[in-house]
């Protein structure tokens, strides 16, 4: 499998794991004495989410090409 499929397939999960992070993490930046981890964590979670993106932007896993369609 080209590792352009497997980033495609796996976007979802990355997607879902990093909302619920970041999710967590905000929920405990409600605390004062918590701020900083939670803070922490909900950036931690950003990254988890936009992954699949920033792979393919800093050009990690190139996207296939595709052929142009026939008339």
């Amino acid at each position: 499998m080209i590792p352009y499929a497997l980033l495609q397939m796996s976007g979802y999960v990355f997607n879902i794991l990093g909302l619920l992070v970041c999710i967590g993490g905000l929920t405990l930046a409600r605390r004062p004495e918590r701020r900083l981890l939670g803070g922490s964590l909900a950036v931690l979670g950003f990254l988890i989410a936009a992954s699949p993106v920033l792979v393919q932007l800093l050009g990690l896993v190139e996207p296939v090409p595709v052929s142009a369609l026939p008339r």
